[in-house]
């Protein structure tokens, strides 16, 4: 349901609190102490059956006996009642409901069954509920606070959101200290409805809310989440908390499973999504407190002043743990703080203001690093000293940054550790929006968690390479290849399957032939050692994934003799250390000399929670004993797939190290490209373990591969409905014609598609760029053309109009899915000699199609009324055409979907 109806969650008219009480410390007097400290403006009633009145307010007996109907509900009433009384506030229209009630009969089991009772009533009304098992919903700005927090929130920028009550009063009591405020404070409970995505969609677009903190314990719909993560990211800081490394025990069968921890999973999604991960709560008051000042900036470049050297060089080493850089000054800026400074002071980074440093040695040095063109942000320090006065410091300092800030097209940020600080220097900062910590660590991990922002935000808009060669995979013959296994009852598909699926995507792999028997394996051998020169074998069995664990591995055979032997004697061995196991035979495979080879690990992995993940790192027999690994959330395209293996130790040597060769990078992370698209494609793939996976200068070779399956039925509109991010919609290309024959594919944009736009926009004129984005269009910078080709699919769609012997992009038409995904505002543009031929037409009618495969309700756009040709065209089409209410230059389309659908069948 997503942002339906949250605004009378934040911003109700009225509100009526169930389970009001006079009883000192019960729930319901806190939560009624609060209504009326926090000051809500609106109409504030009361139920319960015992009391006629509670502090000079009427109290009703019963909902039934409230006179007029009420934006939200706040229950605290034992748990037994709760779900009569949500029952009974969905009948009267009730739109919002926050439910504090805590605990539950029957532990765990019991939370669910009230979780799932409560929604099953809620639903058909469209109430939404907060909780149960929550401590109260706060909005300062609203002056509503419907929660059991002991502290008054003050009204601010930062939207906090969280499972755990116990942490938002936490932080709430740390902000308070800090003088920083709240757009909100939700504790979410137990989202039996409006859970995390619901409220990144809310606060996304909220214009009061600048950054938004998370405190996750787990994750229900890991679709959901990734689709409003990715989005809310995209428009603020988004900073999350996700407690639970200690308890990470998932097991796994394959070599990629068992590196694939469950909080390393959710590592990858939140980093794919571009959150800003912190790990204890003094990070996220590090981040909230540099968040709440700083605006994102480029670069990751600090300079450091201090009265003390010792901390100084104490904030660059954790500056460089981090992964900052120490500002390099330039000789300008050091002759320049030579005329500030004392003759024996560093004039260097950290910058020394002596123990006696003033309040003209601070400013001087300030504005100096500020010029410095090799200087990205600044920070200030001061430690305790009797030689100098700390506020007059301080003020120097804000002096400094408040001029910087007068003169400068974009002002560089400035960071403050005051060491010994007390309650009038952080006035003095506070005041300035200069962000103040205590300790060196604190100041440097927040200016790391800026730049981490920032360089997300920048990412996200980078354009991937494509595809070094054109890839189309034989998706048939690796589905034939899984059907047969599923079909005969595997959970591993045999060598041969393996091979097939593989070869299906092009991933090099070595032969491989099954003997059922030490003789089979003679004759195998007899095939394979002319060209090989020696022979490996493996023992076959479902039941062991992990062959050297049992001695189910042999190398360097260099005879059928010595092959037979080998396998006779594992065979025995084999079955005498596992007799529960299911012997099938070996397998016998050719050696492969890469003498400058490493042994890699490439594969897919099931996680519960996000479906399917792709791991990469080095690989052999140790491969849980190095644990250098990365994962990351398919889809993959080039550019994802070179970050995945940056992340990892194994991806240096890959560069070539100590006379070895590099090895061929483009080769390994098309693997990883492919096994993405494997996992998109097939479904009933649920691991996939390369290893070792050979990479060198020449390319790369599996020469070890296991792939596991089960039955999945088709939930979606595309491929893998386990995936949490939705791939490429694939099923959406069409080859057409247009009216007179000129034949182009349609099919959806892909973020590679950016270098098409500026030939495309050059033959589009001046007034249809204005008709199309309501204004004059004098640059379309990569930042720009990014937003219209990096799609997140599960909200947008746009379709390209591609002229199929030219490649020229003739036409474009998006459609973008409001949060409550019923409505899709479609936008058009074409190039403008193209018009009359019917290109326009063809787009819309797709744009329309999809929009009805998605289930939307309607089809809207905003058109310019001078625009006659795309009123008539809409028209023609069925769209219905309104004034707009709010701007009498536009006109408003719309297509009803389910009217038009009928109005077809009748």
């Amino acid at each position: 349901m997503s942002i339906y109806r949250l605004d009378t969650l934040f911003a109700p008219k009225s509100v009526v609190l169930a389970g009001a009480s006079p009883q000192p410390n019960s729930v319901g007097q806190v939560v009624l102490n609060n209504l009326r400290r926090a000051g809500f403006p609106g109409r504030l009633s009361l139920v319960n059956p015992n009391y006629a009145e509670i502090d000079g307010l009427a109290c009703h007996a019963s909902v039934a006996d409230l006179p007029d109907k009420t934006d939200l509900a706040v229950i605290a009433t034992p748990l037994l009642t709760v779900p009569d009384l949500v029952r009974q506030f969905a009948e009267r229209g009730t739109k919002g409901c926050v439910i504090i009630t805590t605990g539950a009969d029957g532990g765990p089991e019991g939370v669910a069954r009230l979780r799932e009772e409560v929604t099953q009533i809620a639903r058909p009304h469209g109430m939404r509920i907060i909780g149960p098992d929550s401590i109260g919903v706060s909005v300062p700005r609203a002056k509503l606070d419907a929660s059991i927090a002991a502290a008054a929130m003050e009204a601010g920028d930062l939207a906090l959101v969280s499972q755990s009550g116990s942490v938002i009063t936490t932080i709430v009591d740390w902000a308070n200290r800090h003088n920083i405020g709240f757009s909100a404070v939700v504790a979410t409970g137990d989202m039996a409805d409006v859970d995390f995505a619901d409220l990144l969609d809310w606060f996304a677009l909220d214009y009061k809310t600048r950054a938004i903190l998370l405190y996750v314990e787990a994750i229900s719909d890991a679709a959901k989440f990734m689709s409003a993560a990715r989005a809310a990211a995209r428009s603020k800081p988004v900073v999350v908390i996700k407690p639970g490394l200690s308890h990470d025990s998932v097991r796994r069968s394959s070599h990629a499973g068992s590196l694939a921890g469950a909080d390393a999973v959710y590592d990858a999604a939140f980093r794919r999504a571009g959150l800003l991960r912190v790990r204890d709560l003094g990070e996220m008051f590090d981040a909230a407190e540099t968040l709440s000042r700083l605006k994102p900036f480029q670069g990751r470049r600090l300079a450091v002043a201090s009265n003390g050297v010792g901390p100084a060089i104490l904030a660059l080493d954790r500056l460089v743990e981090r992964g900052g850089v120490p500002a390099m000054l330039a000789p300008a800026t050091m002759e320049r703080l030579g005329s500030v400074l004392s003759e024996r002071a560093s004039r260097s980074n950290p910058v020394d203001l002596g123990a006696g440093g003033g309040a003209a040695r601070y400013r001087g040095s300030l504005e100096a690093l500020l010029a410095d063109p090799g200087v990205d942000a600044v920070l200030m320090m001061s430690a305790p000293t009797a030689l100098a006065d700390a506020k007059e410091a301080a003020t120097a300092v804000v002096g400094a940054v408040e001029q910087h800030r007068r003169t400068s097209y974009r002002p560089k940020p400035v960071l403050a550790a005051w060491l010994g600080q007390n309650g009038e220097l952080h006035d003095i900062f506070e005041a300035a929006k200069i962000p103040l910590h205590v300790t060196p660590h604190d100041a440097v991990d927040g200016f790391m968690h800026v730049v981490r922002y920032s360089q997300a935000q920048e990412a996200a808009i980078e354009t991937p390479p494509s595809l070094p060669e054109e890839f189309e995979p034989n998706v048939a013959a690796a589905r034939a290849a899984v059907a047969s296994g599923l079909a005969a009852g595997r959970r591993w598909l045999d060598p041969e399957s393996v091979a097939r699926v593989l070869e299906a995507y092009r991933i090099p792999c070595v032969a491989a032939e099954v003997a059922k028997t030490p003789a089979k394996a003679r004759i195998a051998a007899e095939r394979l050692l002319p060209a090989s020169g020696g022979c490996v074998i493996k023992v076959l069995s479902e039941d062991l994934p992990h062959k050297s664990d049992v001695g189910g591995v042999r190398l360097g055979l260099t005879s059928a003799d010595a092959v037979e032997d080998a396998a006779y004697g594992m065979l025995a061995r084999v079955a005498k250390l596992r007799p529960d196991a299911r012997i099938d035979g070996v397998v016998v495979q050719p050696m492969v000399n890469r003498p400058y080879g490493l042994e890699l690990i490439a594969g897919i992995t099931d996680d519960p929670v996000f479906g399917p993940v792709v791991v990469f790192g080095r690989g052999g027999t140790a491969v849980e004993l190095f644990d250098d690994k990365a994962l990351a959330l398919p889809p993959l395209d080039m550019k994802l797939a070179f970050e995945l293996m940056a992340e990892t130790k194994v991806d240096k040597l890959l560069n070539g190290w100590r006379g070895q060769p590099p090895a061929d990078r483009t080769a390994v992370a098309l693997v990883l490209v492919k096994l993405s698209q494997l996992t998109a494609d097939i479904p009933e793939i649920r691991e996939i373990d390369l290893n070792p996976l050979i990479a060198d200068e020449r390319g790369v070779i599996v020469l070890d591969a296991k792939i596991a399956v089960e039955p999945c039925p088709k939930l979606r509109g595309y491929s893998n409905p386990r995936l949490a991010i939705r791939p490429y919609p694939k099923q959406w290309e069409r080859h057409e014609a247009l009216r007179d024959g000129t034949r182009i594919l349609v099919r959806p944009v892909r973020p590679e598609d950016e270098k098409l736009y500026p030939d495309f926009l050059k033959r589009v004129t001046a007034e249809d760029l204005r008709l199309r984005f309501f204004a004059p269009i004098k640059e379309f910078t990569h930042a720009f053309i990014a937003k219209l080709t990096q799609l997140d699919y599960a909200r947008a769609v746009a379709f390209a109009a591609i002229h199929e012997d030219t490649g020229e992009l003739w036409g474009v038409v998006r459609l973008h899915a409001d949060p409550n995904h019923e409505t899709g505002e479609y936008a058009i543009l074409l190039r403008s000699e193209l018009k009359g031929r019917g290109l326009g037409w063809l787009l819309m009618q797709r744009i329309i199609d999809y929009a009805r495969s998605e289930g939307f309700k309607r089809v809207k756009g905003q058109v310019l009324r001078e625009n006659t040709t795309m009123i008539s065209m809409c028209q023609k089409l069925g769209f219905e055409v309104h004034d707009d209410a709010e701007d009498t230059s536009l006109k408003i389309v719309t297509f009803e979907i389910d009217q038009a659908t009928a109005a077809a069948a009748e």
